[in-house]
C-alpha cells in the first residue's frame, strides 16, 4: 500500500511552533518512526505553505497512491478549492488535525474538506496520522 501524506501551512514548524498545542516532535522524526512501524507501507510526504501546491499534490497523489492523509491546516477553513480537489479524485482521503479544531476559535469549526473526506481525526496529536494509516490498512485488507 502507498499512502501520500500532505501537510499544509506552518506544519513545517512542528516541534518548535506552539509546542503546548502541537507537541515538540518534528514531523520528519515522527514519519521515520511511522515507516518503521509499517514496513510494508510506502509513504510519500509533502508539506507546503501554498494552496495551489497542495491541490497539485492531491491530484498527483491520485495517480500513484492508494490513499491520502491530509492535514490542510489553516486551509481547512478557507479553501473550497482543496475540497473540490478531493471531490475530483478517486482515492480516499482522511482529514487529520493535530489539535482539536472543534475546541478552538469559531472559524476553525468550519471545514471545506470534511464532507469530501472518508473521515476526520482531530485532536489526537500525531497519533491521528497513525490511526489514519491503521484505517487504510484495514480497508486495504478487506478489498
Amino acid at each position: 500500500m502507498h499512502i501520500q501524506i500532505i501537510n499544509g501551512p506552518n506544519l513545517n514548524l512542528l516541534g518548535s511552533r506552539e509546542t503546548e498545542m502541537y507537541g515538540n516532535e518534528k514531523f520528519e522524526t515522527f514519519l521515520e518512526r511511522l515507516k518503521k512501524t509499517y514496513p510494508g507501507t510506502v509513504f510519500s510526504y509533502v508539506q507546503t505553505n501554498i494552496e495551489g501546491e497542495m491541490i497539485n499534490a492531491i491530484q498527483e497523489a491520485a495517480m500513484h497512491a492508494h490513499a491520502i492523509i491530509l492535514n490542510p491546516a489553516g486551509y481547512t477553513h478557507t479553501s473550497v478549492a482543496i475540497g473540490d480537489a478531493i471531490a475530483a479524485i478517486k482515492i480516499p482521503v482522511m482529514e487529520v488535525h493535530i489539535s482539536n479544531i472543534f475546541c478552538r476559535e469559531e472559524f476553525r469549526k468550519i471545514s471545506h474538506v470534511s464532507a469530501k473526506a472518508v473521515g476526520v481525526i482531530s485532536g489526537l496529536g500525531l497519533k491521528g496520522y497513525e490511526l489514519a494509516v491503521n484505517y487504510f490498512a484495514t480497508i486495504n485488507k478487506e478489498r
